[in-house]
């Protein structure tokens, strides 16, 4: 007895006993309310199956989508000061940078990589909305800046996913400051002559929308993506009317001349690999750079993308850690 009490009893118990199920198998749609399995999700590259709605990626997948084999790059970005307004409301601005880093795993709201898109070279930058809301700082500007110049090093096209809120409210006029500088690298980039193709998500709004996100020589959204300066809720408010139906919207964009194009995360990568094709048959071909001109040129470094689980293949440049942040001549 004591042998079916103490041995076989708990086996069976053990075997038989309900196992829970882990919170993150299902997950449901923000839009039509459906619920989706997850790894499902995943493989339609977080789309909803049912009505299509696409949702929030961040950078990770986006670079793992788009470049040849999912093999990249990542650029270590110059650092910025932390908090530099010693600024503080309901929380402390470095408790809520700890937090998003926590949430994240990212150090900011943007990162940068290159590789290539159908044997194309390619600087890819992406903001990450789940990061304080993919805000624009110094950080982010400090991203686009070494995006561009990287791109102008490369005689490459730089390519922008956008999704953020606005400013950062947290760095104040440091903050809106990015706004002209990353309105500056971005000519310098136009200047050389290299693409600059912007791709607006859900959503990019505010000083984001007022700056490099409309920069683009080619401008593209996803489907349902909210682009503007201030959202539909605040111009209600303001002007006491209804505004029409899917105001802000991509679709309403397009159909109002303010995009090129609307397209689907499926075919993104196709898509941007025949833009690239169809423009980038001007440009020169990348040309071996050597590495003291590259340390000279690029404040930023090369390096291994080993938390974001991808095989890098070896970079075109290769630039040393630098605090210069001389422009590329």
């Amino acid at each position: 007895m004591n042998w079916l009490t103490n041995k076989v009893l708990p086996k069976f118990r053990e075997l038989t006993a309900r196992q829970e199920t882990p919170d993150n198998l299902w997950i449901k749609c923000p839009d039509c309310g459906q619920m989706l399995f997850h790894s499902d999700l995943e493989a339609n590259q977080n789309v909803c199956s049912h009505c299509e709605h696409h949702m929030r990626i961040g950078p990770t997948t986006r670079f793992t989508a788009l470049f040849d084999n999912s093999r990249y790059d990542l650029i270590e970005l110059p650092e910025v000061p932390v908090d530099p307004l010693k600024f503080r409301d309901s929380k402390k601005y470095t408790e809520r940078l700890k937090d998003a880093r926590n949430k994240t795993g990212d150090r900011d709201a943007m990162k940068v990589a290159h590789g290539k898109i159908d044997g194309n070279p390619a600087v890819v930058a992406v903001q990450n909305f789940n990061f304080m809301g993919g805000s624009l700082g110094l950080a982010v500007g400090e991203a686009i800046i070494a995006a561009s110049k990287l791109a102008i090093l490369q005689k490459a096209p730089l390519i922008l996913f956008a999704a953020a809120g606005g400013a950062r409210m947290q760095e104040g006029i440091l903050s809106l400051m990015q706004m002209p500088r990353t309105t500056v690298g971005i000519q310098r980039l136009k200047e050389s002559r290299l693409p600059f193709i912007v791709v607006l998500t859900d959503p990019t709004t505010g000083g984001v929308t007022a700056s490099y996100a409309m920069l683009g020589d080619i401008q593209i959204a996803e489907p349902g993506a909210l682009i503007c300066f201030a959202g539909p809720r605040v111009i209600e408010e303001t002007i006491r009317e209804k505004l029409p139906e899917g105001f802000q919207r991509a679709e309403f964009l397009l159909e109002h001349g303010m995009l090129d194009m609307v397209v689907h995360r499926r075919d993104m990568r196709d898509t941007l690999s025949r833009v690239i094709d169809l423009i980038g048959n001007k440009l020169k071909k990348p040309s071996a750079i050597p590495a003291k001109k590259a340390r000279k040129a690029v404040p930023v470094k090369v390096e291994d993308a080993k938390d974001d689980n991808v095989k890098p293949e070896s970079a075109d440049v290769t630039a040393p850690e630098t605090k210069d942040l001389k422009a590329a001549e």
